[in-house]
């Protein structure tokens, strides 16, 4: 994850969201919120359109880390 951290210097949505997603799945609640709250300052849509991802399996497991860092159920 150094190379995650290193990337959100540069405030690219994708980054916080793939970071939030992997903190989620690893049960680590404080990071997931502390990176929550800086993805909201700079974009209005937390949870992206996915169409991109076309393996079904990595699509669902992004989107279920995003939906567990953002508070919902996976």
């Amino acid at each position: 994850m150094p190379k995650l951290l290193l990337a959100i210097q540069e405030d690219y949505p994708s980054t916080y969201r793939v970071l939030a997603a992997r903190y989620a799945h690893l049960g680590r609640p404080d990071e997931v919120r502390g990176i929550i709250k800086r993805l909201r300052a700079i974009v209005p849509v937390l949870v992206p359109d996915v169409s991109f991802l076309r393996n079904p399996k990595q699509r669902e497991l992004y989107l279920s880390g995003v939906r567990l860092a953002m508070g919902e159920p996976a």
